[in-house]
């Protein structure tokens, strides 16, 4: 289906779905946008296994089309410092791994374009002040200057791989106004130009925000960006696609935030987990490029696995307004009209299912106290609150007492002077995460309303801690050139960094007063972001309650100091003759906002912030690394060591046995985050993690954070099921990272326990509920639980990313059959489990597992095995993708 097209007197081969349509009698018009990608990239592949792959999309949504694994190859790879740089950290090892086979290294190379955006690693240190963006990034780079040596290694050693520094901006920010094509121009070695959609995975789940420019890209693990990176596909099922048809337009007061959580709150009801969504209708041309982006963005939170929106007039505008060249403009435009992926409005695909929004229906909301998709609209966040406080404890409650509503306390500054807190006080208030920083309509509307809140005289109390972290310097060009940053800065939104910061829960820590008064009397506090987690725990320690909301409402709730108060009706404060002030007197009307725009948010300063995006950070540009083909390993680092998955692996795999006499090391609920997995965050000082620094020589004040140390194992590892809200029903009703060791049903940490199972050469079982790994698509999730000796996830649902990521690393996830759980079966945790599986095993077949309790007694039921495809079956069988690649880049060497 190669055809050919002339643009600007230059010939360019392409991948013809017109042609494949025209072939086939078949109207492609009639497919998803999303489809159409898909089918072009396994068209393109012009291998005999994608043959029946493309007849398969092309009768895509006809009545009894078998559903296939899909071979997607993106077109590129765009990683995040953290789970990106533990990705690199694996290329190395498998560098060395080809080495001591004795083969060539440097077979191991990215095959695929490859960008790391380090944006996760700056913390809220330093907030309040002018000076906190300067010493929050110089103690980013005493911390980490390690890893960014070794990320600069890497930039010299592997092909095709490019670093954008610190402090430049965040990573889906930046891929969206920079580094994204749109349409990729590639020249072969033959001298033949093609064109193809830009198409890419990341190793962030919010990977999905650059959907909004019609560019198909999802979140995967690290282990699975790095399979593509060498040149495997990214297997997924035909996936359903449900249609959002949009009408009307936003009213007065209405952001894309709150149709960003709108569409959170319905889609997680809808259960669209593992589905396409794509965006379509009259509403569309309403929303712009920016707009798009945070409703794309927040396409985990709504369990998607991409909300998309096709190419339209709206997406070339962006091009030309973020300083694209107007060559590549004329290119994209003439493909993607030619190859029927430009948005037509007057045909309408068929979808798996359509849900109607209308824009105009949209209201000011939040989300919260726990979780994303729990809507809140604004006037109902008080009472919400209330509510929750002495609901039972769980997703949507805290078990507290009636009075705890009322409780309050005193903190005892070290100046002497005193503040009153209560319960619901705001002790975070964070502006971060380019769900937000990357709409210029919203962020003026912050700016806008800080100026109008000075001007009035408001102020924001002590122990809230304020932050500003924009997804990129251009944020920060036309807040200072509308004379808005001035006004944020007054109320404490002081720039703090260019990272995610706040929103992956790099907060930083809270006064010493304040924390301690918060611990010292159990006092039920709350953070309000501009992010896309809320998660108990995430954001902060020290605080139970998180709402996820637009960045002026942010602000407005850190000036009211609690989120026990409605802003429709009642006053922020007072102005000087004791006269109420609403948040309707500081709100900008929407005319206001759009003047700001035009006059300042200019191509210009896109050009400009983005000429130099490489090499525009001098601590950077000052990193000394030596060039060398395998990476030098130090046995003493306690940030990057060479892990185990390769140590005695064999060139032949061993067929797949029966697992026998497994003991269970966790009963988890529903909703387990990789919050709760995956090591995130401080490293406190008692845990295991904490001791193995101490006794390795690193003080307390250096231990930086989990995310940081993501390259070095034997750290992750000892703090995998560690997160301090974590509820094990065998800890005996102990919070935290403990389990029950059953040979002498002894309360151990998580981690002591599956050390000891290790030394009784014990496999282990995870029993868990519905939902089971939603969140960020953190690989250690997957690999500290292996780590730690687990064989088998037993769960009611995965979600998506994280149950690949488990076989990717040899875990197998099991799952109970419809109307069973653990509970439901009686299974208490105290069992031993046998499961009947062996090298036959076919995709989600059932199998059949026997439990048996202390006292001989036995339970058999069955549970399915989650393999999705014959692939992700000789994952398993490999004990991991990457052990699957080295012996594939093995035996072809052999050969």
């Amino acid at each position: 289906m190669k055809r050919t097209i002339i643009i600007q007197n230059k010939e360019y081969n392409y991948f013809s779905l017109k042609a494949l349509g025209e072939k086939n009698n078949a109207d492609i018009s009639r497919l998803p946008y999303s489809i159409r990608v898909l089918l072009e990239n396994v068209l393109r592949q012009e291998t005999e296994e994608s043959d029946e792959v493309v007849q398969q999309l092309v009768n895509w949504n006809l009545p009894n089309t078998k559903k296939m694994e899909i071979p997607f190859k993106p077109g590129r790879v765009i990683l995040q410092d953290l789970t990106g740089g533990a990705a690199i950290v694996d290329l190395a090892s498998l560098r060395k791994a080809v080495k001591d086979f004795g083969f060539d290294p440097n077979s191991i190379n990215p095959e695929i374009p490859v960008d790391l955006v380090i944006d996760h690693s700056v913390q809220v240190d330093y907030a309040g002040s002018k000076i906190a963006f300067q010493k929050n990034e110089e103690l980013e780079f005493k911390r980490n200057m390690e890893r960014y040596s070794f990320f600069k290694w890497a930039e010299q050693s592997f092909d095709s791989f490019r670093v954008v520094p610190p402090a430049t901006g965040i990573v889906h920010q930046v891929n969206l106004e920079y580094l994204a094509d749109v349409v990729t121009q590639k020249e072969t070695k033959s001298g033949e130009n093609y064109l193809f959609p830009d198409t890419l995975v990341g190793t962030d789940s919010h990977t999905t925000m650059i959907n909004a420019l019609g560019v198909l890209g999802w979140g995967v693990g690290g282990i699975e960006a790095e399979a593509g990176m060498l040149g495997q596909p990214c297997y997924l099922s035909t996936p359903e696609v449900v249609g959002i048809r949009l009408k009307g337009k936003f009213r007065s007061g209405a952001t894309a935030t709150d149709l960003a959580l709108t569409l959170t709150h319905l889609l997680r009801e809808k259960n669209v987990v593992g589905k396409f969504v794509e965006y379509f209708g009259e509403g569309l041309a309403n929303l712009t490029i920016s707009d798009r982006s945070v409703v794309a963005n927040m396409a985990p939170e709504y369990g998607a696995t991409c909300g998309f929106f096709p190419i339209d007039q709206e997406t070339l505008n962006y091009l030309a307004f973020s300083g694209r060249s107007e060559k590549q403009r004329m290119i994209i435009e003439a493909y993607v009209k030619e190859n029927q992926l430009y948005y037509d409005p007057t045909k309408e695909a068929d979808y798996s299912d359509v849900i109607e929004l209308n824009l105009e229906e949209i209201e000011p909301s939040l989300a919260g106290p726990k979780r994303p998709q729990d809507l809140v609209p604004l006037s109902k966040v008080k009472q919400g609150f209330i509510n929750s406080l002495t609901l039972p404890n769980g997703n949507s409650g805290y078990g507290l007492q009636p009075e705890e509503e009322r409780k309050q306390a005193i903190i005892h500054y070290e100046d002497g002077t005193q503040e009153v807190i209560e319960t619901g006080a705001v002790v975070i208030a964070a502006i971060t995460s380019c769900t937000n920083t990357s709409n210029p309509f919203i962020m003026l509307s912050a700016g806008l309303l800080a100026k109008k809140a000075v001007e009035k005289g408001l102020s924001v109390k002590r122990y809230v801690k304020t932050s500003l972290s924009p997804g990129s310097k251009v944020v920060t060009r036309y807040f200072e050139n509308a004379n808005l940053l001035c006004y944020l800065e007054k109320l404490g939104f002081d720039i703090t960094g260019y990272g995610c910061m706040t929103c992956v829960g790099n907060s930083g820590p809270l006064n010493d007063a304040v924390s301690k008064v918060i611990q010292d009397e159990n006092l039920l506090v709350s953070a309000v972001l501009s992010g896309n987690r809320n998660f108990e725990g995430r954001v902060h320690a020290d605080v139970k309650a998180g709402y996820l909301a637009a960045p002026h409402l942010v602000i407005a709730y850190a000036i009211a100091g609690n989120i026990k108060i409605d802003l429709t009706t009642e006053p922020l404060g007072y102005d000087e003759h004791n006269s109420p002030i609403y948040l309707g007197d500081i709100m900008p009307s929407n005319e206001e906002v759009e003047q700001l725009m035009n006059k300042y948010v200019k191509t210009d300063l896109y050009k400009e912030e983005y000429k130099s995006v490489f090499n525009s950070n001098q601590h950077w540009n000052e990193i000394k690394t030596k060039s060398s083909t395998t990476y030098k390993w130090d046995d003493n680092s306690t940030y990057i060591a060479n892990p185990p998955y390769f140590e005695q692996l064999q060139l032949h795999i061993k067929p797949i046995q029966p697992l026998k006499e497994q003991r269970v090391l966790a009963k988890l609920g529903d909703s387990i985050t990789t919050d709760h997995l995956s090591p995130v965050g401080a490293i406190p000082l008692n845990s295991p993690a904490g001791k193995y620094l101490i006794e390795h020589g690193v003080r307390p004040q250096a231990f930086n954070s989990y995310g940081s140390r993501r390259g070095n194992h034997e750290v992750m590892v000892r703090g995998t099921l560690s997160n301090i809200r974590l509820r094990n029903e065998l800890a005996d009703g102990k919070e935290g990272g403990y389990t029950k060791y059953f040979p002498t049903d002894k309360i151990l940490s998580i981690f002591d326990a599956s050390q000891k199972y290790i030394e009784d050469n014990v496999g282990l079982v995870i029993l868990a509920g519905e939902d089971y790994g939603m969140g960020s698509s953190r690989d250690w999730a997957a690999k500290g639980v292996r780590l730690l000796g687990v064989n088998t996830v037993i769960a009611k649902s995965f979600e998506r990313i994280h149950r690949s990521n488990l076989l990717m690393m040899g875990v197998l996830p099991l799952q109970f059959l419809d109307g069973e759980d653990a509970n439901s079966l009686g299974l208490t945790g105290n069992e031993i489990f046998d499961f009947e599986i062996d090298d036959t095993v076919q995709p989600n077949e059932i199998i059949n597992v026997l439990a048996t309790s202390p006292d001989g007694a036995t339970i058999t039921f069955k549970v399915c095995a989650r393999f999705d495809s014959q692939t992700e079956v000789d994952y398993y069988r490999n004990r991991g993708i990457l052990q699957m690649v080295l012996r594939n880049k093995l035996r072809s060497k052999e050969n």
